[in-house]
């Protein structure tokens, strides 16, 4: 194996993100379209039942990782996540073909994954997921709630990974082969492996340095996805696409953090791509 960059992963992540940028773009002026066209009233949801509704999937998530095998476990989450797979294709692509088409191929598509969970089709279900998620619940917030929504987060996610409860909680989950996160491999010829291929289950063993698989959390890139599409729908284009430029600065912070001053060691990306993402919204609004 050659000598690998120590910011291939941040190249990879920055694809995806740019990725799941374009695609929200894509989507959310379809359902803002379906919206007005059809004068669809779309309901505001409060923050504090976003939140609580959150963290009691995490606390009951990690329940149930405490009590119950892997080995028990793993086909039920594996099911799980294909149905939740399946579902965000099938929102993309309803929007553009007719519902049983995108069912077949949403189907099919979980389908593959479930029996053979290779890396590019693990990453490519997940940006669609994620697309269609922020799709969805981002018309359902304002923009101000979003952002409180994203800072309370954040300290979350500085919390879980200081503690050291959400290392745990990947290391489990990718035990089952359910994580809900991007692997970003270092070799080209990785994108192809599945996931036991590919030493997914023993992803956090190895030091930082000598890891073949970096991890970006799926959260990390699709609650900015959900900002972004908020912005969208309150302000409109401009302004969301600023949100997104910001956003993707956040992710370069947060790359340069880990890779440059904490040399290698987890670190919550969703804090500054939060924080500058609303540094970008401030200052769409106060330009536009």
């Amino acid at each position: 194996m050659g000598n690998q960059s120590r910011l291939d992963p941040f190249f990879g992540s920055s694809i995806i993100f740019i990725i799941c940028q374009a695609l929200t773009f894509l989507v959310v002026s379809q359902v803002k379209a379906f919206i007005e066209a059809n004068q669809i009233a779309v309901p505001q949801v409060s923050t504090g039942f976003a939140v609580l509704y959150f963290l009691g999937a995490v606390v009951v998530m990690g329940i149930i990782l405490s009590l119950i095998p892997i080995s028990i476990l793993r086909l039920v989450l594996k099911a799980l996540f294909a149905f939740l797979y399946s579902w965000g294709v099938f929102v993309f692509l309803g929007l553009y073909l007719p519902v049983i088409a995108a069912m077949l191929v949403a189907t099919a598509l979980g389908l593959i994954w479930f029996f053979q969970p290779r890396i590019w089709l693990h990453n490519l279900l997940l940006i669609f997921s994620l697309v269609s998620l922020g799709a969805t619940l981002g018309p359902l917030f304002s923009p101000w709630a979003v952002s409180l929504l994203l800072g309370i987060l954040s300290i979350y996610d500085l919390v879980a990974v200081g503690s050291g409860y959400m290392i745990w909680m990947v290391k489990q989950l990718a035990l089952s082969e359910t994580l809900p996160a991007f692997l970003i491999p270092r070799r080209l010829i990785s994108w192809n492996m599945t996931f036991k291929e590919a030493g997914v289950t023993n992803l956090l063993n190895d030091e930082p340095i000598h890891r073949e698989l970096s991890v970006l959390g799926g959260g990390d890139l699709g609650l900015p996805l959900v900002l972004i599409t908020s912005v969208y729908f309150t302000y409109g284009f401009l302004s969301a696409l600023i949100v997104a430029v910001f956003s993707f600065i956040g992710l370069f912070f947060a790359y340069f953090t880990q890779i440059y001053i904490l040399k290698g060691k987890p670190l919550p990306a969703l804090p500054p791509i939060s924080l500058v993402a609303f540094i970008g919204f401030l200052i769409a609004l106060w330009v536009i």
